[in-house]
């Protein structure tokens, strides 16, 4: 007779409201990890904001509940890198895990890759990589690779803000680590490529690690592993009100009823002591209790709602 199996333990979801900055490990996916810590959260809604590589770590935030509304913040927002770059070698993916296409000897110095960095930052255009999640005509790029195809696609604009070299010697010349500040939709594969090409040696990538998006940093990220290890109200309290997400746009502050009538989705004009020009993008409070109330744009002095938060969501923000 066959052992019978424990029976499964059913999570009871919850509505849970936040953002959680997650350090997700080497090997997993960006879905993975969100699985699990919503998992380990219990809650009801989560979603990530903008996939890593498998083989990329570092910081993930995680959208949970009414955050969710404002995940595009981040999708949006300028990122930053460290990568490892091993120069001389050219690999079928751009990076460690294709077969390596190219050898060739490393004759550099550091001048030559400053000024290689250099020729690289600011705007430029890529060509996005076939070992991609990118789509084309509804599948991903990765699917056509692996099929052993290669389908046209567009160069698309990038800015490189900055690109520093954290470490180089000539006695470990094929080593090299680059910091990189860049807009979104940056493939630092291809950058990586791009900088051997230009050094004549070739390179590919041979780790990455998201080191911040926007305002938030992958120094107070949380493994997933030292997730697990906490109790529950510890995880709850690792949640970040949604609006760390929008640290860098301007602020503006309503008073009682007309915060009240903001959150209706009512157009409002601006109070004098807060005249702002023209704005594309806002984060708007309650003065008094504070309270963060949604998103909006200015025109012409009135003030309009894109997203909003529901009186609940207001109430249960952590």
């Amino acid at each position: 007779m066959p052992a019978l199996r424990p029976p499964r333990v059913r999570i009871v979801r919850r509505p849970l409201h936040g953002v959680l900055l997650l350090d997700k490990p080497l090997g997993w996916t960006s879905n993975d990890a969100l699985q699990k810590a919503r998992a380990l959260l219990r809650a009801e809604k989560g979603g990530h904001t903008g996939t890593l590589d498998p083989l990329a770590t570092g910081l993930l935030p995680l959208c949970f509940g009414a955050a969710t509304k404002f995940s595009q913040a981040s999708l949006e927002a300028d990122k930053r890198y460290r990568a490892t770059l091993r120069l001389g070698q050219r690999t079928s993916t751009g990076d460690g895990e294709g077969e390596v296409i190219e050898t060739r000897a490393v004759q550099t110095d550091r001048a030559a890759i400053e000024a290689a960095c250099a020729g690289l930052t600011g705007g430029i255009e890529q060509l996005p990589p076939m070992h991609s999640a990118l789509k084309h005509q509804g599948r991903a790029l990765y699917d056509y690779a692996r099929a052993g195809l290669e389908v046209e696609r567009p160069r698309r604009a990038v800015t490189i803000h900055r690109i520093a070299v954290v470490h180089w010697q000539a006695e470990q010349a094929e080593h090299l680590v680059i910091d990189v500040d860049c807009s979104k939709g940056t493939y630092v594969r291809t950058l990586a490529e791009d900088l051997g090409a230009a050094l004549g040696c070739g390179a590919h990538l041979s780790a990455l690690r998201r080191t911040g998006s926007g305002g938030l940093e992958a120094a107070d990220a949380i493994t997933l592993e030292a997730l697990a290890a906490l109790s529950e109200p510890e995880r709850e309290a690792r949640l970040l009100p949604a609006d760390v997400l929008l640290a860098t746009w301007p602020e503006v502050r309503l008073q009682g009823d007309e915060a009240g009538r903001f959150l209706c989705g009512l157009r409002r004009r601006l109070p004098e002591d807060q005249a702002l020009a023209d704005a594309p993008a806002v984060r708007v409070y309650a003065e008094r209790p504070r309270a963060f109330l949604g998103t909006a744009h200015i025109t012409a002095g009135e003030l309009i709602a894109d997203r909003l938060l529901s009186p609940l969501e207001v109430q249960d923000r952590p």
